[in-house]
């Protein structure tokens, strides 16, 4: 595969470092901080966006920033997956921020400069895992995303806020430290490189035993991904406002979890090898229990963003069972599975914000009649939930679909009854929040006014609901990345 040397991934890292500057200089101008915050937002997925006709020309874009140690480089490799999570964050990214500008100015919220500038920080990391050429430096961005969103989860500054962000910081640390750090200091020892390839780079680099080690702490050290039992911190995060919780599922934690975790499957050990380990099995085995119990546990969640949060753990999950089919159309499914549960699930998110700034509302208990209220939030909502479901004509339907595919090519038909399964379990959490929304009469003493949520949020929201439409209609772009990682792997 030919390589292009150019400079431009470092610029999408730092257009949004130089945005946290003037961020920070126009705090007592809400205005112009704002401005910077939408011009760096749009102009970092300009210069993504500018990048995608040399990966689609089945090249890759190469640049070497600096040498740490022998052996430990940072260098970023811009090729089909990093550019495919690359676009919908930093896409998505403009869209939030024109939703958090509503929202932190209708709740008045206090610390907003700082809130603007560590979600720029956010954002900037996020680029440098997405064109992470090596292991080392994924774990350098990794880590810095660890910690510019730890303030951005405390944000409140209540002792609810603090305590969930002190264990947000705990597990994602700690996990990282212990397990993943040991990981790639193991990879590093077996193999003699971190650099990332389609083959793999561990394919006869040791005993059958040290690399289902290296395979485990892998898995257990990426907890960013949400898999059960390292998954507590993201329920506890939802304490943070809610463009943070969008931020954390559908833009930049949760996502590049899942992205680190493909990376590792697919560019560490790849599929000849997984499939060789029976490690394919173990990870189908770990998706579908943490599919299964997070669905059954969101049922059981009265507090909306909780169950949007335990619908997170749950639906992300289909990344990983996708990879561990270790088929043309499993992993095809996985890929696009990022981009579409991201369309929808910041559709939720936004609905749920909307909701709360509109009428200070936070359960699902009380959303009777709220369409009536609220009836473009609440027809938003409805699409994103038909989404996750997976139902068409939306987004959702495709990635469950081609996983499924992927499960009959892999002969693999228990995966078929956990994706039905799951899909039962998205209905029963999600179609009762509609119906109550639209069919049941509001509470006693309450109008039927309109009583939406100003426009600069029910636009975004409404914007992204379109999108999960729009990508079951015209897929073309996303699948054609998808299946050039399937190319590049199988």
């Amino acid at each position: 595969m030919e390589a292009v040397q150019s400079s431009i991934p470092l610029y999408a890292l730092v257009v949004s470092l130089a945005a946290v500057v003037l961020i920070g200089v126009s705090g007592k101008k809400p205005n112009l901080r704002e401005f910077w915050t939408i011009a760096a937002a749009v102009l970092k997925f300009g210069i993504v966006a500018s990048m995608l006709p040399v990966i689609l020309e089945g090249k890759v874009i190469e640049c070497f920033l600096i040498n740490v140690l022998p052996g430990l480089d940072i260098k970023f490799k811009v090729d089909a997956l990093g550019i495919f999570f690359a676009l919908t964050a930093s896409f998505l990214w403009i869209i939030t921020s024109f939703y958090s500008i509503g929202y932190v100015r209708s709740l008045n919220e206090h610390a907003q400069t700082r809130y603007f500038m560590f979600f720029a920080v956010a954002l900037s990391a996020t680029m440098g895992v997405a064109f992470s050429a090596n292991l080392f430096t994924t774990f350098v961005f990794y880590e810095i995303i660890t910690f510019c969103t730890f303030p951005l989860v405390a944000h409140k500054g209540t002792p609810e806020a603090l305590k969930g962000a002190r264990r947000y910081l705990v597990y994602l640390l700690g996990t990282s430290v212990a397990f993943q750090l040991f990981a790639i200091f193991l990879t590093y020892n077996a193999a003699g490189t971190l650099e990332f390839a389609n083959d793999g780079i561990l394919a006869g680099q040791g005993s059958d035993v040290l690399l289902i080690a290296i395979f485990i702490l892998f898995m257990a050290g990426i907890a960013k991904a949400g898999m059960m039992p390292f998954h507590s911190w993201l329920p506890a995060a939802m304490v943070a406002p809610t463009p943070v919780s969008a931020l954390l599922h559908a833009v930049a934690v949760v996502k590049t979890g899942v992205f680190v975790v493909l990376k590792v499957v697919l560019n560490i050990f790849g599929v000849n090898l997984l499939a060789q380990l029976g490690l394919g099995t173990v990870l189908a085995f770990i998706a579908s229990f943490t599919i299964i119990v997070a669905s059954i546990i969101a049922l059981r969640q009265d507090n909306l963003k909780a169950r949007l949060a335990y619908s997170t753990v749950s639906q992300l999950s289909y990344v990983m069972l996708g990879a561990s089919l270790l088929t043309l159309s499993g992993i095809t499914g996985s890929v696009m599975h990022i981009g579409l549960h991201a369309f929808g699930k910041i559709t939720l998110f936004f609905t749920a914000g909307a909701i709360y700034v509109a009428t200070h509302k936070t359960k699902v208990s009380e959303l009777d009649g709220i369409g009536k209220q609220m009836p473009f939030t609440m027809a938003a909502f409805t699409v994103g939930s038909l989404s996750m479901i997976g139902l068409p004509p939306l987004g959702g339907f495709l990635s469950k679909w081609y996983i499924g595919i992927g499960a009959i090519e892999a002969g693999q038909l228990p995966i078929i009854a956990v994706i039905a399964a799951s899909t039962m379990l998205n209905a029963a959490y999600f179609l009762p929040i509609v119906y109550a929304a639209f069919f049941k009469e509001l509470p006693p003493g309450e109008k039927t006014e309109r009583r939406e949520a100003p426009a600069i949020m029910v636009v975004p929201l409404t914007v992204t609901a379109i999108g999960t439409l729009v990508l079951f209609l015209w897929p073309s772009l996303f699948l054609e990345l998808a299946r050039m990682v399937v190319a590049g792997v199988m």
